[in-house]
């Protein structure tokens, strides 16, 4: 699906966010790793969230829809074992996954349907970690596909030395000390995190490098006790001990809203005249929620009040300069509503925009440039140069099948000229797929095609 975008002269009304993808992501896992049935109130609706039900139910949880709510009737730590499973493109539902499988089944291979976006994407230093912990992994440079496999060490009797264990004494990962890469995503630390007290011995977790995104962290920290689950955390989140001998528990997780859809939408609100309010968004521990100090610094008028965010957009916005890093999902968005300050902003600190399913900084710095922005970039860095007065818009750009991308995009093309076209623009699903109507509810003008 294509869309057009055409000049907007104001946004107004209420709108709901959608439910927070990373919350989902963590309470469905929880769910299923507990034996017993567990109620998610106010799921994410996405494709990312379809991709892991997908996956758990081939595992063997039941997945039980209760109107807006959802009933999981998990497996615990004795998953069923389906031989292949795809993630589609979902970079968080495979690494994870990945984990908890390597913990609790002999073999696994892991396909996808994405092979110019998940496909391309590395996943190296979690497979080195689980391999540290007795994992065997074959992958193409620690790319999709890609099979793990546990038992005995590598060289007895086989072409790929491994041997399937006899029936009943299949050995797992082990316990002890597993030291993971920061350097690229938070995502292996928050999978060796849930596989951890599946493994039945004490695992303790060492985070090496220049670590990324600690707010997803923190999520999954919080999740995991939700669940039962107790973790030993150190306070730069760098050295992480779970005792073993624990269980998931079944439990009510409620999903709060989620702060990078909901950025573009304040980003969209603060670029043209507007008078938006977006509810459902509390405090928490997702970064992203600092996009509101963002674009206060900016210049926004916009309100917090611990339950909705209020954006009365139309005044000049000036440029600023932040690390991205702690609100890495809200970058995007933001860089858009850069593109229309004054002045010049820099988001530094997040060469890990680069690994996600494009490269966020490259790839959408060319598609700001075609609508007219100004937008460099360093090897760490989005370097803006705003124009005020708008874009010239009138050309067709790329999604690069990237959710985020899209959002942002359309967030210039609000101030564009002329109608901009966004091509494969459905991809924007992926997180939010509501998210033409909801603007659209606002008094944008937004075809499909």
């Amino acid at each position: 699906m294509d869309v057009r975008v055409y000049p907007a002269t104001r946004l107004e009304g209420t709108v709901n966010p959608p439910s927070s993808k990373n919350y989902t992501t963590r309470y469905l896992l929880a769910a299923a790793l507990a034996e017993g049935e567990s109620l998610i109130r106010y799921p994410a609706e996405s494709e990312d969230a379809a991709a892991l039900k997908r996956c758990l139910a081939d595992l063997g949880a039941e997945l039980i829809p209760d109107g807006p709510h959802l009933r999981v009737r998990g497996f615990g730590a004795n998953p069923r074992n389906p031989g292949t499973l795809n993630p589609g493109n979902a970079g968080a539902v495979l690494r994870f996954l990945m984990a908890v499988c390597a913990a609790t089944l002999d073999e696994i291979t892991f396909v996808t349907d994405y092979a110019e976006s998940l496909g391309r994407r590395p996943h190296g230093d979690l497979l080195d970690a689980l391999a540290q912990l007795g994992a065997q992994v074959e992958s193409r440079e620690g790319r999709l596909p890609i099979t793990i496999r546990t038992g005995p060490p590598a060289g007895a009797g086989s072409r790929s030395g491994w041997e399937r264990p006899p029936s009943g004494r299949v050995v797992r990962l082990r316990g002890g000390t597993v030291r993971v890469s920061g350097s690229v995503s938070s995502q292996y630390t928050s999978a060796l995190l849930f596989a951890a007290p599946l493994i039945g011995e004490d695992v303790t977790i060492e985070v090496t490098g220049d670590m990324k995104s600690r707010p997803p962290i923190r999520q999954t920290l919080q999740v995991l006790q939700e669940a039962g689950i107790r973790v030993e955390a150190g306070d730069d989140l760098r050295r992480f001990h779970i005792p073993g001998g624990q269980r998931y528990r079944p439990r009510e997780y409620t999903v709060p809203g989620d702060y990078p859809g909901a950025a573009a939408l304040m980003a969209a609100a603060a670029v043209v005249p507007s008078d938006v309010t977006i509810p459902r968004l509390f405090p928490d521990e997702q970064g992203e929620r600092q996009a509101i100090d963002v674009l206060r610094a900016m210049g926004a008028d916009i309100a917090h009040d611990g339950q909705q965010v209020r954006i009365r957009g139309g005044r000049p916005l000036r440029g600023v300069r932040f690390d991205g890093d702690p609100f890495t999902d809200a970058v995007l968005a933001l860089t858009a509503a850069a593109v229309l300050a004054e002045g010049e902003t820099v988001f530094y600190n997040v060469e890990n925009l680069r690994y996600k399913e494009c490269d966020r900084i490259s790839d959408y710095r060319a598609e700001l440039n075609k609508l007219g922005a100004r937008v460099a970039e360093e090897r760490d860095k989005l370097i803006v140069r705003g124009r005020p007065e708008g874009v010239e818009g009138g050309v067709t750009v790329e999604s690069r099948i990237d959710h985020r991308v899209i959002m942002g995009l359309t967030i210039v093309a609000l101030r564009a000229r002329e109608p901009v076209v966004i091509r494969d623009a459905h991809h924007v699903a992926k997180s939010y797929p509501a998210f033409f109507a909801d603007l659209r509810g606002l008094g944008a003008r937004v075809e499909e095609h």
